[in-house]
């Protein structure tokens, strides 16, 4: 694709669409493929690796705030039984993606990275994010470090959903979480930690599968996104588990229900 001012706001408009919704449960993915849909690339096979590219930018925003915590994590991992527990869990939770992403990457990418599949998938999870809200629940969990093991995988199994765009990879672990004892607050907190591998295995995958559409200029844009995403990222992590705690899902599930109906209604017209 030709390299303008045009491509470089759009690299910037899709950095700050995805680093502000990877960490809620609207589905970053889902959102990034609708705009290029209605605005986006030239290269149609360009644009989906771009959006899967720059999500690493949000990954380091993660980084960059639970540092500290995670360093003590992994040097612990080495002396301290609990910590070596969580790094554990975290790679069994990983795993189940790894696996079928691997297996079912050019099925992901050719079927269902698909404008109609993500609308409806929006509405869909919407609809359960709005049941999820009206639960009563009585959690057991209130650290995300702390859940059992068989707990860590079920939730890997249960963001296996997440490959179909428009799902949201930390709705369904947050979802999944809290079905399975967490809190919201440790349900959230995993998504986090979580997002790290997940999203790090998805870069380097998709970087070695498509590297040859990687040009100087290309190159350039997915760097812009990159940086826009981490900036975006970095302010919801900071704000949302406050804000999860305290008023739910529902301004998230009627957002999915709002953007998955005008995007099947711009479709059916034809845009």
């Amino acid at each position: 694709m030709p390299f303008d001012t045009i491509a470089l706001l759009k690299a910037v408009l899709l950095g700050l669409i995805e680093g502000f919704t990877e960490f809620i449960p609207v589905s970053s993915t889902g959102h990034l493929l609708l705009i290029q849909r209605f605005f986006g690339f030239d290269d149609e096979e360009f644009g989906k690796t771009f959006a899967v590219l720059i999500q690493l930018g949000a990954v380091l925003a993660i980084l960059s705030i639970y540092f500290v915590k995670l360093w003590k994590i992994f040097i612990g991992m080495f002396s301290d039984p609990a910590a070596r527990r969580f790094v554990i869990g975290v790679l069994l939770a990983f795993l189940p993606a790894a696996v079928i992403g691997a297996l079912a990457h050019g099925f992901i990418k050719s079927v269902l990275f698909n404008p109609w599949v993500v609308c409806f998938t929006l509405i869909a999870g919407g609809a359960i994010l709005l049941w999820v809200d009206q639960i009563d629940f009585k959690p057991k969990y209130h650290d995300a470090t702390q859940f059992t093991l068989p707990m860590y995988l079920a939730i890997g199994v249960f963001q296996c959903l997440a490959m179909i765009p428009g799902t949201s990879r930390s709705g369904a672990t947050i979802v999944s979480a809290m079905l399975l004892g967490a809190d919201k607050r440790s349900a959230a907190e995993f998504s986090f930690y979580l997002a790290i591998p997940t999203m790090a295995g998805a870069f380097t995958y998709d970087l070695i599968k498509n590297y040859k559409l990687m040009t100087f200029d290309n190159t350039i844009l997915v760097a812009v996104g990159f940086a826009t995403s981490f900036v975006a990222g970095w302010i919801v992590v900071r704000a949302l588990l406050g804000y999860v705690t305290r008023h739910g899902f529902a301004l998230f599930a009627w957002w999915r229900v709002i953007v998955g109906s005008l995007g099947l209604i711009a479709l059916a017209l034809g845009k």
